[in-house]
């Protein structure tokens, strides 16, 4: 019995260390570039769906003001004209004059996701034939349309997304779910495309042209769904055509929040994951590498061989957080002992996700269903 869990434990460290280097070499060879301005460049329109004043909105929204891309068209959307994002909306008309912007106040609700909503009350102001959907927490450098453009171009592709760090406050637990996104989440979706999946699609950037989105059926196949960003790329490969990385990587503000809000969050994804990719989450743990090696080497104790393994997946989880903040220009070493405390933290994430399919959005509960659909629940 002792030489089984011991074979599993070195199993565990070899998938552990095998993973770690993996991630930490795509993530090296990973090129993120804005290219120059592309001999194609249509007239687009950006989707900005706002809610509440969110930290560095200003910032966020000057990032895009400031590109130079000749024929660009801004929509903003709110629920409430009392919402305080209207003020920095105008803040905005009166420091870039010369940008068109449209602000879009409506609060019809055409299903449970009320960020879908507003974007399908945004659309009908959209003039252009080229449609960038954007959270409103995102930080872009110089050259991002273009960029993102210039991988819409081939007509083999039908929506183009990006990658994307999480920017964080001076709070603890908005350093640890900075981690999340920049340590975990960004170098697992590396792995993910090596392995051949094309399922990743983001938020913070969906472009493609006004004629694919009719084709799937517009904005109204998102209305009650969550993973709204995921199910609008899966639509677009339903018609045969392809949804691609662009090369630039954005940023995205996290709030100065308490662990409750943090964990809530991180759970909310954990559970969307998990309905519409259900075998992928379950192995998704594998990703979660170096508490699995560690975990492989507690079980084939003493063998040097696991221990050996721990030490190099341990070796790549510090490769992964070092190299994703000098590209981030952030101070190397600062975060380093928060590691143990957020992989301990996603482990416990990634099993919880398990355990029920409640979430909780913007103040609402929902149960997600399966693909993930949502439904309120009461109370």
């Amino acid at each position: 019995m002792h030489g089984t869990i011991a074979a599993i434990g070195l199993v565990l460290t070899a998938v552990g260390a095998l993973y770690s280097g993996a991630a930490w070499l795509l993530l090296r060879r990973w090129r993120e570039a804005a290219p120059q301005a592309a001999t194609w460049r249509p007239a687009v329109t950006v989707l900005k769906p706002l809610c509440g004043a969110e930290p560095q909105l200003a910032e966020c929204l000057r990032s895009l003001a400031r590109q130079t891309y000749p024929d660009l068209q801004v929509v903003f959307g709110v629920r409430e004209a009392s919402d305080p994002a209207v003020a920095i909306v105008e803040q905005l008309r009166q420091q870039f004059p010369a940008l068109d912007i449209d602000l879009v106040v409506d609060s019809r609700a055409h299903g449970e996701n009320l960020k879908a909503s507003n974007l399908i009350n945004m659309l009908p102001r959209a003039r252009h034939a080229v449609v960038i959907i954007s959270d409103s927490d995102v930080r872009v450098e110089a050259g991002y349309l273009d960029a993102v453009i210039a991988a819409l171009a081939p007509s083999d592709v039908g929506a183009v997304t990006c990658l994307y760090r999480g920017r964080p406050g001076t709070g603890l637990w908005s350093r640890v779910a900075a981690l999340f996104i920049n340590d975990w989440f960004f170098p697992s979706v590396l792995v993910s495309r090596a392995l051949g999946d094309r399922s990743f699609g983001s938020g913070v950037t969906i472009a493609l042209r006004r004629s694919t989105l009719e084709a799937i059926g517009g904005l109204q196949v998102i209305a009650d769904h969550l993973a709204d960003d995921w199910l609008i790329c899966a639509h677009v490969r339903r018609l045969g055509l392809k949804t691609v990385l662009s090369p630039v990587v954005v940023e995205t503000e996290i709030a100065d929040e308490g662990l409750r809000a943090h964990v809530s969050r991180e759970l909310r994804w954990m559970r969307t994951i998990r309905t519409v990719e259900p075998l992928g989450y379950a192995f998704m743990g594998l990703s979660i590498y170096l508490p699995v090696a560690l975990l492989g080497a507690l079980l084939a104790w003493p063998s040097p061989w696991a221990l050996g393994l721990a030490t190099l997946a341990l070796f790549g989880r510090v490769g992964i957080h070092l190299e994703q903040r000098r590209r981030a220009g952030a101070r190397l070493g600062y975060d380093l002992p928060l590691i143990p405390l957020r992989d301990g933290l996603l482990l416990a994430e990634w099993i919880a996700g398990f355990l029920g399919r409640g979430v909780s959005w913007r103040g609402r509960r929902y149960r997600v269903r399966s693909g993930g659909a949502l439904s309120p629940l009461k109370g």
